[in-house]
């Protein structure tokens, strides 16, 4: 059969993503069939797209939805409507089967095999999708594989992939050449699963909470292949790489044995690392620290049931910076008591963070299997029937969103490392024109002052 994988993803800010997960699902697909794989940051638009899909002809086609807003509550973006229009073209261009997943349909399988007119989903993992192909080729009961639902289904809860992991990647193809173009950024992936509690968190929905460790050796010979394909800078896209310690500095170690060469940054928790632990990964190439601090107000760390507390995270941002490393801080304001005092404290002990960008999320999104959708049902807040397709962010009792969004712009007002959510269109504007001068990475270390 041909499967044609579509990557509906265009949101850019503040730099392009590399769909990371559709290299993995056609990894996971037998030889027999043909797959190819389309990327809308590529295609000019839905004429472009259709004129694709007529000449390749698919049986299949998978609609990779990894995103359903932009989760900023200043500057709330939904992309349901782009999603239709993808939807649509594919009915309008081919016969062919439509075949939900991603993060994104995995949150509101129900809502978008509704909205999309979907034939089947695949909730979680994407590799679950060979196993719909085996079912569709073989004419077996589809409704019994894990994970995967029709219209017609009932919601079934993600499984774990426990089968050997093969990332498809080829060297010279468009969509790889655009992110090259645009920041030189390729990912890269050392786990799955998130082992943490936290409350707004759906990586544990998606992922599983068992940590699912790759090999270092094969993750460093997947880092190669990226930097001989000219890749100026990967981002691990582990929800939190250093949630095993030991791992990620076997990684490290890999990465050094292996000969990577080009820099790379992950995303990190600020929880105490063991000895000498950022100087190892920064003789290994890391060059950037993104920290999920959150707050820096122990209530409200614990209240978002973050595995540390304020004292780790200064701890953290000291052994990152005295190992030369460039390193940010992300926050998120507005959760389970919240109040002028927590802000505050959280603002002021900010100022003891020393040379790091700062961003700030102004707002909690509420997403079904996360914990936080509990508590908001719990205060009235939502209901137990309440589509939160379209974006819905918690309200905290001590203090207005609108209060927490001034308090934040009138701290950050002449300083360009603090950064309001993504920092918005004119940050993505200058980005792009760094990126078109040569420069490579995620950039925000220009920023710090």
């Amino acid at each position: 059969m041909n499967i044609l994988l579509i990557s509906a993803n265009t949101l850019t800010t503040p730099y392009p993503v590399y769909p990371l997960g559709l290299d993995y699902v056609a990894g996971s697909i037998a030889p027999s069939h043909k797959v190819q794989i389309a990327d809308m940051n590529v295609i000019d638009d839905y004429a472009a797209l259709g004129k694709l899909i007529s000449a390749f002809e698919p049986h299949i086609v998978g609609l990779a939805l990894r995103n359903v807003d932009n989760t900023d509550a200043t500057d709330s973006q939904a992309f349901m409507d782009h999603y239709k229009e993808l939807a649509i073209t594919v009915r309008r261009c081919s016969q062919a089967l439509l075949v939900l997943g991603g993060s994104g349909f995995t949150l509101f399988p129900r809502e978008m095999m509704q909205v999309l007119k979907a034939d089947y989903g695949v909730i979680g993992e994407g590799e679950h999708l060979t196993l719909l192909l085996d079912a569709i080729q073989n004419k077996t009961d589809v409704t019994a594989i894990p994970g995967v639902i029709c219209r017609t289904s009932s919601q079934s809860a993600p499984v774990p992939w426990e089968e050997p992991l093969t990332r498809h990647f080829e060297k010279h193809t468009p969509y790889i050449d655009f992110y090259l173009r645009h920041g030189g950024m390729l990912n890269l992936q050392t786990k799955r699963g998130c082992c943490y509690n936290c409350i707004y968190c759906t990586y544990p929905h998606i992922e599983g909470r068992r940590l699912r460790l790759f090999p270092p050796e094969d993750v460093a010979v997947t880092a190669t292949r990226l930097q001989a394909a000219g890749a100026k800078y990967f981002f691990i896209t582990d929800s939190v790489f250093n949630a095993d310690y030991e791992h990620s500095l076997d990684v490290a170690h890999a990465f050094k044995k292996a000969g990577v060469s080009i820099p790379w940054g992950a995303f990190f928790a600020p929880t105490k690392p063991p000895p000498d632990y950022y100087k190892s990964l920064a003789e290994a190439g890391l060059t950037h620290v993104e920290f999920g601090t959150e707050a820096l107000s122990n209530r409200m760390l614990e209240s978002l049931r973050k595995p540390f507390q304020r004292r780790h995270v200064y701890a953290a941002h000291r052994n990152a910076r005295d190992a030369g490393l460039y390193t940010a801080h992300y926050f998120l304001f507005g959760g389970p008591g919240e109040d002028v005092l927590s802000l505050d404290t959280t603002l002021n002990n900010i100022e003891k963070l020393d040379r790091a960008a700062l961003f700030f999320f102004c707002g909690v999104r509420i997403y079904p299997g996360a914990a936080l959708s509990a508590v908001a049902l719990k205060q009235g807040q939502i209901t137990p029937i309440q589509n939160l397709l379209a974006p819905v962010f918690y309200r905290s009792q001590g203090i207005s969103e609108r209060e927490i969004i001034q308090r934040v712009r009138t701290r950050a007002d002449g300083r360009p490392n603090w950064i309001i959510g993504s920092g918005g269109v004119e940050t993505s504007r200058i980005l792009a024109r760094m990126y078109d001068r040569g420069f490579s990475g995620p950039l925000w270390e220009y920023l710090i002052r």
